[in-house]
């Protein structure tokens, strides 16, 4: 079995309504499908990331500069297609957008695997379990918002099956953002994953005062809680003040980086995107090097890839997802067989690699390149 053909799609949907964080305005949903063809008829199904305007220019760094250095490899030998694709970024060049082109490559090679196999990616990963715990990103910024509508979004979550939710913060005052978090504990109740996600929004004064606040809410984690300028030193001092473990990675483009938050004592828990840092292949790199110190490992977006890893290792905790149709049209439409949630707890697909059906009409409707 051999690659044969190479293929990326840009994706972007326009948003009916924008959703902030403390740092960033969503206005569109993106992302980038990618196909590769075998020789021998196989074809992978896969999309990755929310790359927003830089998408044509990642599918081209895809199909222009990754596939002629691929081309008559096995998808099998992953390791192999990967160590080829990661000679794009030796010469200079915007390193970010080749790392996400070649985790694009390493997820459909890795989907591919598993269709030649008969096998998930679950399974290939290590499969030790068969459903994990969900939580929702939620909590956004938005113009007109109540205090009080913070604790209905967390109800309106549990009714549509999350067990949790990694709520927004860092774009007002502590004491303000505080009022938000307290009122969305109140509507969630006492068994609901609650964790902050600040987006490097506070200095580290900031953050402490904030994390004091919250504790008696029983926060299970604090996402990037500093400005990145100094954000692995401040983290690790953070840790030292306050009880909350601290989680971080998702800005990470490699397993490299991961190993500058483990080394530095900066992290209880590490959110690595394999679609921001260089794919499977990487992700299970960086998920050796946490779990063999005891640090526990999420993942930023990407339920449909996300929900195989995490629950393929025993220091994977929960999931993430954005359950409102408005926030991810993708999620929502373009995926025909979302795997079952329910309870709290999503099911890991048992079809063959990634087990992804993409609803075509769709992906030919928001196509951008």
């Amino acid at each position: 079995m051999k690659i044969d053909k190479v293929e990326a799609i840009a994706i972007e949907v326009p948003l009916p309504k924008p959703f902030a964080g403390a740092t960033y305005t969503v206005p569109t949903r993106n992302t980038i499908v990618t196909r590769i063809y075998t020789d021998d008829g196989l074809v992978s199904e896969v999309y990755n990331g929310d790359n927003r305007k830089c998408g044509p220019e990642v599918a081209r760094i895809v199909m222009e500069d990754i596939a002629p250095l691929i081309l008559g490899l096995n998808p099998i030998c992953h390791e192999k297609v990967w160590e080829h694709a990661f000679k794009i970024t030796t010469p200079q060049g915007d390193r970010k957008y080749l790392m996400e082109a070649i985790a694009c490559v390493d997820t459909a090679v890795w989907d591919l695997k598993g269709k030649a196999l008969g096998c998930s990616v679950n399974k290939l990963m290590g499969g030790y379990r068969q459903r994990i715990p969900i939580t929702a990103t939620g909590g956004y910024y938005q113009e007109g918002r109540t205090v009080e509508s913070f604790g209905e979004e967390m109800q309106w979550l549990i009714s549509v099956g999350m067990g949790g939710c990694k709520f927004k913060v860092g774009g007002l005052s502590p004491e303000e953002d505080y009022e938000r978090v307290a009122s969305a504990r109140e509507g969630a109740g006492p068994n609901f994953i609650l964790g902050c996600d600040a987006n490097q929004g506070w200095t580290i004064d900031e953050a402490t005062r904030f994390a004091e606040l919250v504790e008696p809410l029983d926060i299970t984690w604090f996402e990037e809680p500093v400005r990145w300028q100094d954000d692995v030193c401040s983290m690790a001092e953070l840790r030292k003040r306050i009880s909350i473990p601290i989680n971080a990675g998702q800005s990470e483009m490699t397993s490299w980086g991961v190993r500058r938050l483990l080394d530095a004592g900066a992290v209880d828990i590490v959110n690595f995107d394999m679609s921001h840092g260089g794919g499977p292949t990487e992700w299970l790199r960086a998920a050796t090097m946490c779990g063999s110190i005891g640090v526990k490992l999420l993942h930023h977006e990407e339920t449909h890839l996300a929900v195989h890893a995490l629950a393929a290792i025993p220091h994977g905790l929960y999931t993430d997802c954005f359950p409102d149709p408005e926030r991810d049209p993708i999620w929502d439409k373009m995926i025909i067989n979302r795997p079952n949630i329910s309870d709290g707890w999503i099911d890991v697909p048992q079809g063959p690699g990634f087990d992804i059906k993409l609803d075509w009409d769709a992906v030919q409707k928001y196509r951008t390149n």
